[in-house]
């Protein structure tokens, strides 16, 4: 029919066509987006780092601890209230460790709270424990 149109001299009206591409405000939007995602992701990349790291410190500082502790436990002493400091090495970090005994309800056993700290003064753990008379 549009054939027949032409041969008879008339001319068809152009229809507006659209370009097949991607409008300004499109691509900054899709820009806008994957901005928003890797910042996201990078985010949660360095949280998992920094978990990892502290999990870390707190392992070698968990093991600080329980060596101390196991110690005091094979001495077979009954610890005196009060305080006292010892540094650790683990892995090559240095941990400050400080015993705090105190007493407890009953006279025939003692608390002992070892307070483990990084190479900054930080507190890392605290780890308790109950020693008897021997």
């Amino acid at each position: 029919m549009n054939s027949a149109l032409a041969t008879a001299g008339q001319t068809a009206t152009p229809i507006a066509r659209r370009a097949g591409g991607f409008t300004l405000i499109e691509v900054l939007v899709a820009l806008v987006i994957v901005a928003v995602t890797l910042g996201a992701g990078a985010k949660a990349a360095g949280a998992l780092l920094n978990n990892a790291q502290r999990l870390t410190e707190v392992t070698e500082a968990q093991w600080c601890a329980d060596n101390e502790l196991t110690g005091l436990k094979l001495a077979h002493t009954y610890p005196n209230i009060g305080e006292a400091s010892f540094s650790c090495q683990q892995l090559g970090r240095t941990y400050l460790g400080t015993f705090r005994v105190s007493a407890t309800p009953n006279p025939s056993f003692r608390r002992v709270d070892t307070v483990m700290a990084n190479e900054t003064g930080e507190t890392v753990l605290t780890l308790s424990t109950i020693l008897p008379r021997y």
